[in-house]
């Protein structure tokens, strides 16, 4: 028997992250890198957040809060909840971690038994899956292409669920491929939800306020009312408020379901960092300005790249509703080769040779369950993504 649990060997790493890594290693290996795979904003946090968990450490703000987060926060949560979405969400209805990803840990440890099904439109982020798999659930996977917006339809939704159905997830805008999903669509699919009073919704909307082009949010508990007791809204501070490194993420849900998160994250990591919550405060209740004026970059990018990369051979990238990803298709770079002679075989194959000449790093399609694509970040420079997509663009036109 080996010393590794067994649960381990049906997850793979973050293929994100393994992505990022690789590219720092070969930068400090002096390989001139661009790195594309992580999706974290390249702006500061704002100032008045920094100044006030500052405030915070002078004030002695360094030891243990409740499991679910300090008073102010939570009252801070229920109003952006309230402001936001037009939900209302009592204390008891607020759950608080340690970033978005172990909000979906607790939710999906507090809550799956082996067998039970989690329903994952494709192309997902990499954790839904394998957290669904590490508490012995097993996830459906349901193919989202490019010609329906990478949005799951009512019919395909109908045909996922099954008696054994415990989670639908839903991610808009989404990471990796910037879809979101309008209100009439939600509602579209609320209503086959209706149908099955079994199915619970876990909605991931860390990317709420990355959106363009006067496009509107919604969530799926603010169309449809009759879900309220069965959706988990999930959110957090790292995308709009330029806090990944803080590490704070948030829901709100139905009491009992909130309880066991709690009881959950009670056992393991107790609550987020004291200073992390004091920043919270004042980033969800302070000014917020900061956000249209980054959404403004964030646009020019997202059509810097979209033009570019539609000027590549080979590749055709639709332009994303929100979040700050591109999925492109390389379906017309597939069975070509590299100059070396090194075939084009699948989206995999792609970006690891365009890291070994061009030095782009970038994530394939196929960890987010969809191929054959690749997610770029353009939360970085306008130079370097203009340096990385013309670096892209000699890349396809060597592929013969």
């Amino acid at each position: 028997m080996g010393f590794v649990a067994d649960r381990l060997n049906a997850i793979q790493p973050s293929p994100t992250i393994a992505v990022t890594q690789k590219a720092r290693d070969l930068k400090a290996a002096g390989r001139d890198v661009i790195s594309l795979g992580v999706g974290e904003p390249d702006f500061d946090t704002p100032e008045h957040i920094i100044e006030a968990a500052k405030k915070a450490l002078d004030d002695g703000m360094t030891r243990y809060t409740a499991v679910n987060g300090i008073p102010e926060l939570v009252d801070a949560i229920s109003a952006k909840f309230k402001r936001d979405n037009g939900l209302e969400y009592a204390a008891d209805q607020i759950h608080v971690s340690c970033g978005g990803k172990p909000v979906l840990f607790n939710a999906f440890m507090a809550t799956l038994n082996p067998g039970d099904e989690v329903i994952v439109p494709a192309p997902y982020w990499v954790s839904y899956p394998d957290q669904v798999v590490m508490f012995g659930g097993k996830p459906v996977v349901v193919d989202c292409p490019a010609e329906n917006g990478f949005r799951l339809q009512p019919e395909q939704l109908e045909a996922a669920i099954t008696p054994n159905t415990k989670w639908l997830v839903m991610n808009s805008p989404s990471n990796p491929s910037g879809a979101a999903y309008t209100a009439d669509e939600l509602k579209a699919l609320a209503d086959v939800l209706m149908r099955h009073e079994h199915v619970w919704v876990l909605t991931d909307d860390i990317y709420e306020h990355l959106v363009y082009d006067d496009f509107t949010f919604a969530t799926m508990a603010q169309v449809e009312p009759g879900l309220v007791e069965r959706t988990l809204t999930m959110n957090g501070m790292s995308k709009a408020y330029c806090m990944t490194g803080w590490r704070v993420g948030f829901a709100g849900g139905p009491t009992n379901l909130i309880k066991a998160m709690t009881k959950v994250q009670g056992q393991s990591i107790t609550h987020t960092a004291a200073v992390s919550q004091a920043a919270s405060v004042a980033a969800l209740n302070g000014p917020h300005d900061f956000i249209a004026a980054n959404n403004a970059v964030f646009k020019d990018r997202r059509d810097l790249v979209v033009s570019m990369l539609n000027q590549c051979t080979g590749i055709s990238c639709p332009t994303p509703e929100g979040a700050f990803y591109v999925y492109p298709s390389i379906a017309g770079a597939l069975g070509k080769k590299t100059p070396d002679g090194t075939e084009i075989t699948d989206d995999e194959a792609f970006v690891t040779a365009l890291l070994e000449s061009e030095s782009v790093a970038a994530v394939h399609g196929e960890a987010f369950g969809l191929s054959p694509h690749f997610r770029i970040s353009y939360a970085t420079s306008t130079e370097v993504l203009e340096d990385a997509c013309s670096r892209i663009q000699r890349f396809c036109a060597s592929l013969r």
